[in-house]
């Protein structure tokens, strides 16, 4: 197994580590069975969110009696001081720990930052957090690259890692995170597969690691079989050759046509609709099994795809030619509103 720093927090984390979105559809036994074999293959670093359900209880259990044998990374949406506070009481809670090696800021927009990052805000807490020895290190997750951008040019004293999307289809995060890593951030790698969406495993991950800007890539894990398939895959990390690059081009054609890297230049939609997030809960719904954590979170939304007018402005925004308004009406069908 090949073993990569994180910038510059001295954790040091298998390239490929595990993603734990999946486990959320698992249950207590499966969840065992997949950190035995994590342990088997040493991969060693385990992300998990307060926003996956169940996925840090049944962590917190399959860990005990092991925990020292991991790195462990959580993540909250929370955006004030008292709630980070109370989200990091509870992670410890759940994971059953006394100490979070990596707690992040989940899915920070440019919006987001003045409370995060202000007086009273959840950058306090996780600070206090971790001067009390409750959380080692402190880092965000972004999906859109403006708020990348700026977090790794503005706030990079505040942060120690940053996590965004990386695969064959999105790389339009290549130069940020080439700067995150000069700036001695750790880069890790969400979405390797591209959300279930590509099937060349060991193409997909050797894409990411070939790189040059991600120290790891955290595929979603939720069966032993998939452990597997990940481990062999990281076996294998050998730079891709001019044929490979070649079919990642195909591939990346292929998918480009409908896939959403939620860049977030279609926005504001005039109905008030989250386009990027409408697309990711469909594919959360359609490649995940996870079917009513996604319509959970669909329904949560203020706007949904039903509600698009047709005005075709995200379409002219859009850098990638999408066909926003096909592939919202699809949404729209999938959930029924």
């Amino acid at each position: 197994m090949e073993y990569n720093t994180l910038g510059n927090t001295g954790l040091k984390a298998a390239a490929i580590s595990f993603g734990g979105i999946p486990i959320q559809r698992s249950d207590e036994a499966n969840t065992r069975a997949v950190v035995d074999r994590l342990e088997r293959y040493g991969i060693n670093y385990i992300d998990t969110a307060r926003g996956y359900t169940v996925s840090e209880e049944y962590l917190g259990r399959a860990l005990e009696g092991r925990r020292d044998r991991f790195i462990l990374a959580t993540k909250s949406m929370a955006r004030d001081y008292d709630s980070m506070k109370r989200d990091v009481e509870t992670s410890l809670t759940n994971l059953r720990t006394g100490y979070i090696d990596l707690y992040q800021l989940h899915n920070l927009g440019e919006k987001d930052f003045a409370q995060a990052f202000g007086p009273g805000g959840a950058w306090e807490a996780l600070d206090e957090a971790r001067r009390d020895g409750k959380v080692g290190h402190i880092g965000v997750t972004a999906h859109n690259l403006d708020a990348l951008r700026r977090l790794v040019e503005e706030y990079g004293e505040f942060i120690e890692t940053v996590m965004f999307p990386y695969n064959i289809v999105e790389i339009h995060g290549h130069d940020v995170l080439a700067l995150a890593r000069e700036k001695g951030l750790g880069t890790i790698a969400m979405k390797p597969l591209a959300g279930g969406n590509l099937e060349d495993w060991q193409l997909a991950l050797r894409f990411v690691m070939a790189s040059g800007v991600c120290d790891i890539a955290i595929p979603g894990m939720g069966s032993a079989e998939e452990v597997d398939r990940n481990a062999a895959a990281a076996e294998e990390l050998s730079p891709l050759t001019e044929e490979e690059l070649a079919r990642c081009e195909a591939i990346r054609k292929e998918l480009g046509s409908h896939f959403c890297r939620r860049c977030g230049y279609c926005a504001p939609c005039p109905s008030g609709i989250d386009i990027p997030g409408c697309f990711l809960m469909a594919n959360y719904l359609r490649k995940y099994d996870l079917s009513e954590w996604a319509r959970a979170r669909y329904k949560a939304m203020p706007f949904h795809a039903g509600s698009c007018v047709m005005c075709g402005a995200c379409e002219r925004r859009c850098p990638y030619n999408l066909p926003i308004r096909d592939m919202l009406e699809q949404v729209a069908r999938d959930f029924g509103y």
